[in-house]
């Protein structure tokens, strides 16, 4: 239990594990579906103690991951503009395009800063009528409620020297995506708690019936973690394929309904791209039309950049859980923190800079 022992409620997790032991009896392949998770998993040992039936694969739960190379490529051609403000959230800044990142831009004089809200670009703007201030709009359903709101207030208060560029994903249409495909060994799903306090669990139902896959809602902590695996154990030895909430403490079935209620008010389901993984029809959200004049492709017309993905990197393979990091040949080689090829390796949810952080550098059998 050496992995655990850091961790304040090691001894609470350990007959957890043990039931897990004693629950399972065939090879069973679970994928969670957010970086957070995947990040405690690793860290706090999960991979290494539960029994060898267990497989853990890595899903495409990290916004920054599966944002798409071309739209790197248009945040860094908006940074590079003298009369532009470029606002990120911190993650962003050394996800690496085709050629430079947004530190790169920042140290060549492009006026790149970190905010913690879309709301601190309002400010921002205000305070700068004579430069445009554009906020990188990355994430899961868990920002869509507040970049809404900034899009909202933007558009309330009159201030017309903001936009936003916006690259909202969805979870369940990935989910069935990686469901459907060919090759597809994901058995079970653990998923992001965050997502479904906003979200809840109702979209999850219809993908658990159709499917016959165990969804099992959780949180992050290693005591929800074990706790979520245990369930998603025990419907797959029962036959079982249901929804179930293991972080009740937070999520309930409906979700939050204001929160959903600005999100539709300023945003609607589109197809998306996601970096390394193809097109998912109806897994993005884009700015309604009446909301046009913030959409920040638009208004500054990088709309046709196209772009080609490294041959090296093999995240879109580790992103649909058909590969572990260290199984890339360029992990830890071509590709680390340093020298990154794709966003999981720099990402603070990225599976990628996990398996780095945490030492699992070699493929288990590897010399």
């Amino acid at each position: 239990m050496k992995y655990l022992t850091e961790y304040r409620d090691a001894e609470r997790v350990k007959p957890i594990l043990e039931e897990i032991h004693r629950t399972v009896t065939r090879p069973w392949v679970l994928m969670e579906i957010c970086g957070g998770q995947t990040h405690n998993l690793i860290r706090y040992g999960f991979d290494q103690l539960l029994p060898d039936k267990i497989e853990l694969v890595h899903g495409p739960g990290c916004p920054v991951c599966v944002t798409p190379l071309e739209l790197i490529d248009k945040a860094l051609q908006i940074a590079s503009r003298p009369d532009v403000i470029f606002a990120s959230f911190g993650d962003m800044l050394r996800v690496p395009g085709s050629s430079k990142d947004l530190f790169q831009i920042k140290s060549e004089g492009g006026d790149v800063r970190v905010v913690y809200s879309p709301l601190d670009c309002l400010k921002i703007a205000r305070e700068n009528p004579d430069k445009e201030v554009v906020f990188f709009g990355v994430g899961f359903e868990t920002t869509a409620p507040a970049n809404a709101m900034a899009i909202l207030q933007a558009h309330q208060q009159g201030i017309r020297n903001f936009s936003m560029l916006v690259s909202h994903v969805r979870v369940p249409p990935a989910i069935e995506a990686l469901l459907t495909s060919p090759e597809n060994r994901v058995q079970a799903f653990l998923a992001a708690g965050h997502v479904c306090t906003v979200m809840g669990t109702w979209e999850y139902e219809p993908l658990a019936e159709r499917f016959k896959v165990p969804i099992v809602v959780t949180g992050f902590e290693p005591l929800d973690l074990a706790w979520g695996i245990l369930r998603a154990i025990r419907q797959l030895e029962e036959g079982r394929a249901e929804v179930e909430n293991a972080y009740e403490r937070l999520v309930v079935p409906e979700g939050n309904i204001p929160a959903q209620k600005i999100i539709n008010q300023v945003f609607e389901s589109c197809d998306r791209k996601w970096r390394g993984v193809g097109l998912i029809p109806q897994s993005g959200w884009r700015l309604r039309p009446e909301f046009a004049d913030y959409d920040a492709e638009l208004r500054f017309d990088v709309g046709a950049i196209e772009v080609s993905e490294s041959e090296l990197c093999q995240a879109g393979l580790v992103l649909q859980g058909r590969l572990k990091p260290n199984e890339c040949p360029a992990f830890g080689k071509e590709c680390t923190p340093r020298t990154p090829l794709g966003a999981p390796m720099v990402s603070s949810e990225g599976a990628c800079a996990a398996y780095y952080q945490y030492g699992r550098l070699a493929a288990e059998g590897a010399s």
